[in-house]
């Protein structure tokens, strides 16, 4: 419940100075009859009438206290928010070649280190459709932009290497661009998105990094690229299986090198930027980023209807005052 004119309670302190001061002039307003003697009167009790000669004045205090809030108006309110989100399609292409099990970021490797910032990235979002497409040498679409953010954490922590998938290694930018792109050529939000991560350069697949630039281009897509790990000599594990069938870890030297000048003219031709993620907390800082340039747009509508209160309090009142006019006048009358 609310009040449309609280002040109006400040007419109960003038109610209150009223009544105190009845009380303290009621001896001037009271007729008296003055006696010689009052030792014939000690044995009367006072009557029942009487004892009750007050009553009007508390049924017409009461019948001022109704109104006064009567007219302080008392409303209940009925609030309804009507929220107009404007979302963003947002397509993740992440690189899953073999060379991203090279152990230089935490908390495992490049692979495990663009889980752990994804799935953050997911859980911070709220009114966006979200998809992940993978590649190596070729690309696939593990899950199509949607809003269904437990399916999407749960095939993020599914998400192995091209070794372990047993598809081909490699790594198809230009196939992995052209997926991506083709999820949200259709799609109907005012802002899409491609976050597009890989630790190498282009080297496999039927379509070249231009052409999917292109395609994505004339989409109106936007490309947040980001080169993932250091460049130059590195290790990258290999597991096999021994002869007793366990499966054995070892290393081999690799070249690490990642195409800073496509990822940068991939992410510069859509507007979009271009983030080098070498050290270990790098890639976490970039979704941050990324999160903050790409926010969602809501706009809040705030609808309130008030229902009055106050005849209830009004009609109380009337009849209190009516009740203690009555009784002043009648039983309850003061004679000379």
């Amino acid at each position: 419940m609310t009040w449309h004119d609280p002040a109006a309670f400040f007419l109960i302190l003038v109610l209150v100075a009223i009544l105190v001061y009845r009380w303290f002039s009621r001896a001037r307003r009271i007729p008296t009859l003055q006696l010689g003697s009052l030792a014939a009167l000690k044995g009367l009790k006072p009557s029942p009438r009487s004892r009750l000669m007050i009553v009007p004045i508390i049924l017409q205090s009461l019948a001022l206290i109704f109104m006064i809030v009567a007219l302080a108006r008392p409303r209940e309110a009925d609030t309804k928010v009507r929220r107009n989100v404007e979302g963003i399609d947002i397509v993740v292409a992440l690189d899953v070649s073999d060379s991203m099990l090279i152990e230089d970021m935490k908390p495992l490797n490049r692979l495990e280190a663009a889980k752990e910032v994804i799935r953050k990235f997911v859980e911070g979002r709220a009114s966006d459709r979200i998809g992940i497409v993978i590649f190596a040498g070729e690309s696939f679409t593990l899950v199509p932009p949607t809003l269904d953010y437990p399916l999407l954490l749960n095939r993020i922590s599914e998400i192995t290497t091209a070794q372990e998938a047993r598809i081909k290694d490699g790594t198809a930018i230009g196939v992995a661009l052209a997926n991506a792109a083709g999820r949200l050529k259709d799609s109907t939000a005012k802002s899409r998105v491609i976050i597009f991560l890989t630790d190498g350069e282009n080297n496999s697949g039927t379509i070249d990094p231009e052409t999917a630039l292109e395609i994505a281009k004339g989409y109106g897509l936007k490309i947040y690229s980001i080169g993932i790990g250091r460049d130059g000599p590195t290790r990258i594990p290999i597991y096999q299986r021994d002869v007793f069938g366990q499966r054995v870890k070892t290393y081999q030297p690799f070249e690490s090198s990642v195409n800073e000048g496509l990822l940068g003219k991939m992410a510069k031709d859509t507007g979009g930027v271009y983030y080098r993620a070498t050290k270990e907390d790098a890639l976490q800082g970039v979704f941050s980023e990324i999160n903050s340039l790409e926010k969602t747009k809501v706009e809040v509508n705030r609808y309130t209807r008030y229902t009055e209160i106050f005849p209830p309090w009004l009609w109380a009142g009337i009849l209190c005052y009516a009740a203690a006019l009555i009784l002043s006048r009648t039983w309850l009358r003061r004679s000379p």
